[in-house]
């Protein structure tokens, strides 16, 4: 029997590594089998997202149907709280030791949100394994998105070497650390103190050298960093684009500003932007969010 189903198409060359970073969001519908088409493989995603297409999947064979849910390292957050589910999935997957459900939004300053535990250990704190880098976090002390490790590995490809990099929203460090081989400096920075903590301590296990955090207020930058920044990371969905105007100040002419936005209309920021002084700039949705909403990323580079 098949099933009709988003997927999204890779060289089998790049296979092992799209399937552990699939797993690690929790993007990866295990009840369908992977497709094999020549040079190519096609693996199936549980929601729509940037490159997927409506394919058709053979069912995998004894795999029960698991609640949807989204993977961070050895922690399943699930959509609805069903202790039922939780217990499936927690059974399914031996690398799992928690099953969470959200009890809030994000909200807040720090950009954090309430579980409750379903299945498993009473914690919210893991590690997760992304693209040879190892990232500690805890999900109820600061903010983290499994989801955005596609965008990471896309925005490393683009930094030159030697660039002055800032990473204005950097909570535990995963932006500011997988850009760091490439980057002359990587300022990171953060509001939450639990945040700059974790991100410290990803700093030392990574053994990166070249990032330094820093506890402040993004809207003080300027007064306190002495540099202009070739690049400048910007992920604050939800209130980002109160801190454009301070991004164009700290961005040297011909730099790039990536900006992270949740948006319900194309070209919702576009006017923003050429105000403050986009000379180019190109929008890509990143993902999904929620019915009429996605989470978009803006790509500025900033007159010269």
């Amino acid at each position: 029997m098949t099933v009709e189903q988003w997927g999204i198409r890779v060289p089998v060359r790049q296979g092992e590594l799209t399937r552990q970073a699939l797993i690690g969001e929790g993007a990866l519908d295990v009840t369908l089998k992977v497709l094999h088409d020549g040079d190519e493989l096609v693996f199936p995603v549980l929601e729509e997202r940037e490159g997927a297409t409506r394919y058709e999947f053979a069912e995998q064979p004894g795999r029960t149907e698991l609640s949807r849910h989204e993977q961070v390292g050895g922690i399943a957050i699930m959509q609805e709280n069903d202790s039922k589910g939780a217990a499936l999935i927690l059974a399914s997957r031996p690398s799992l030791h928690t099953v969470l459900f959200p009890t809030s939004e994000v909200s807040g300053k720090y950009r954090t949100r309430g579980y409750a535990v379903l299945a498993g250990m009473p914690v919210t704190r893991t590690e997760v394994v992304e693209h040879g880098h190892r990232f500690v976090v805890d999900l109820a002390g600061a903010y983290f998105s499994a989801r955005l490790s596609t965008e990471r590995q896309r925005i490393f490809a683009q930094v030159q070497e030697h660039e002055l990099v800032l990473d204005m929203f950097a909570g535990v460090g995963p932006f500011a650390i997988t850009l760091a081989p490439r980057a002359a400096l990587v300022v990171a920075v953060d509001l939450n103190p639990q945040a700059a903590l974790l991100m410290i301590e990803n700093i030392e296990r990574n053994r990166v050298q070249n990032v330094l955090p820093l506890l402040a207020d993004a809207r003080r930058l300027e007064r306190i960093l002495p540099w202009k920044f070739d690049r400048i990371v910007m992920n604050l969905p939800l209130a980002g684009t109160a801190f454009l105007p301070e991004a164009f100040r700290l961005v040297r002419p011909g730099g790039t500003i990536h900006f992270y936005s949740l948006v319900s209309a194309e070209g919702e920021h576009l006017d923003r932007i050429r105000e403050l002084g986009g000379a180019s700039v190109t929008e890509r949705v990143v993902r999904s969010y929620s019915p009429g909403q996605w989470h978009a990323v803006y790509d500025v580079v900033v007159t010269g």
